[in-house]
């Protein structure tokens, strides 16, 4: 596919050189990596035509809640399969004693989920606060 051609009053003909010092150019290169600009042309462009630069942050803080995060999803997905195929056990057979020990198993793999949902609340608690701070 082609590029669509640029009007005349649009297209980039003039070029300008400057020089900076070091410090200066390791603060262009720092807000360049912080930023969807692909070049540091295109970010002193911007610069020059006083466009909104937008920096991405992240914040490190948040690392180990992510992975706990993740973690208890995984757990608790796991969890979640063991019941349902106890479920399918306990649904397969008519007999009462083999119905209570798959009764059993699931009431046990529902405890061990408990734990792990009480936590998830925790932390998305915690979350909220930090974020919905007025």
């Amino acid at each position: 596919m082609a590029r669509r051609r640029l009007k005349d009053a649009d297209r980039l003909t003039k070029k300008v050189f400057t020089r900076v010092n070091e410090l200066k150019y390791k603060e262009l290169q720092s807000i360049c990596e912080r930023t969807t600009h692909k070049d540091m042309s295109k970010l002193l462009r911007d610069f020059l035509y006083s466009r909104p630069i937008k920096t991405i942050t992240r914040d490190m803080t948040f690392d180990n809640t992510m992975e706990e995060l993740s973690h208890l999803r995984t757990e608790i997905n796991l969890i979640g399969i063991n019941i349902n195929q106890i479920t399918k056990l306990f649904n397969s057979y008519p007999e009462p004693q083999r119905k209570a020990i798959y009764a059993k198993l699931a009431f046990d793999n529902y405890l061990r989920i408990e734990s792990k949902v009480d936590r998830l609340l925790e932390i998305v608690s915690q979350l909220a606060l930090k974020w919905l701070q007025a």
